[in-house]
């Protein structure tokens, strides 16, 4: 592999808190090894466009604390084309860039993947994702900032729930996996967690309503991950408001601001480590890896791997959140 000289660094998909801390640790690291950065501006979108500049030590500053990301970040249909990869190959080529730093979660590493592949072009990715669902890594950057978005959140809504004796059913993000609904539903102490993982059924959620629910407690809420199987919050919460007249339900979806905020200090530590990791992979030949952490430290996990296995939820968890939830 020819010596590199020149590293892009770019966000993609989904935005998290963290990611400008890994932007700033890409950057200062490849000029601490003599090499030049370049920021490339909205994702894919960006590098087919030529929305690409020169990043210097200066450009990263007082940006760790800040949520979002300073280069912005979208999703590109254009660049799931051939030739919209091919034309971002030739203005990466136009700036001789000779490898690239992709942060952002699956669709990200399988854009990156088939970039690498096609115009042989070392990427390395930074595992990127409030989700935190990515094959090969403990946790992503932005997961944990967002289950403390949620803790905060259902704590101000339990305190109006117990003042007013409602059941409350919180929405929070998850479409496909299940793993801030079920960390912050055990951190809040939630009477019931309804993940995309684990068919829940119906049932099964009324039978502890018409026993443990109405014996024991003053208020109460049950955390479901948007992609829960019943169809969401609204849903799951009419069925009950339908079966339980007595109750008082609500009904609250977080949305977006899980996305949003300043990061926690274990995402900004986090994020610094994946960052100066990533461009100590690329100084070592790597190709078409993800950065990950395991057991607090670092480990290289092929795309292919990350892009294709599956991420299974913490069964032990998942039989703790049952039983303190009695």
């Amino acid at each position: 592999m020819a010596k590199i000289k020149r590293i892009g660094v770019l966000t993609s998909g989904g935005d998290a808190p963290g990611m400008n801390a890994a932007i700033r640790a890409v950057t200062r690291m490849a000029i601490y090894h003599g090499l030049e950065v370049y920021g490339i501006r909205s994702g894919y979108h960006g590098m087919i466009n030529d929305q690409i500049k020169k990043l210097e030590s200066s450009h990263v500053s007082n940006i760790i604390q800040r949520g979002g990301t300073i280069l912005k970040t979208a999703r590109s249909a254009e660049f799931r084309t051939v030739e919209g990869r091919s034309q971002a190959f030739v203005n990466l080529q136009k700036h001789k860039i000779d490898a690239l730093v992709i942060i952002g979660g699956d669709g990200s590493l399988t854009g990156a993947r088939l970039f690498s592949d096609e115009h042989d072009i070392p990427c390395v990715g930074i595992p990127g994702t409030i989700d935190n669902d990515l094959f090969g890594t403990d946790y992503t950057i932005g997961y944990d900032t967002a289950i403390n978005t949620v803790v905060e959140a259902v704590d101000k809504i339990r305190d109006t729930a117990s003042a007013h004796n409602r059941l409350f059913f919180v929405e929070v993000m998850g479409r496909d996996a299940g793993f801030i609904a079920l960390r912050s539903g055990i951190a809040c102490g939630a009477e019931a967690i309804l993940v995309p993982e684990r068919d829940t059924p119906y049932p099964k959620l009324k039978k502890y309503l018409e026993t443990g629910f109405v014996n024991k407690k003053t208020s109460g809420i049950v955390i479901v991950a948007e992609g829960e199987h019943q169809g969401g919050a609204y849903e799951i919460a009419n069925k009950v408001q339908e079966d339980f007249s007595q109750y008082d339900v609500k009904v609250t979806v977080l949305g977006h601001i899980q996305r949003g905020g300043s990061p926690s200090a274990y995402d900004r530590v986090t994020a610094s480590h994946m960052g100066a990791a990533a461009v100590d992979a690329l100084l070592d030949d790597q190709k078409s890896v993800m950065i990950g952490i395991v057991n607090n430290k670092i480990v290289h996990v092929p795309f292919n791997k990350t892009i294709k296995a599956h991420k299974g939820l913490n069964e032990e968890l998942l039989k703790i959140s049952e039983i303190l939830s009695i």
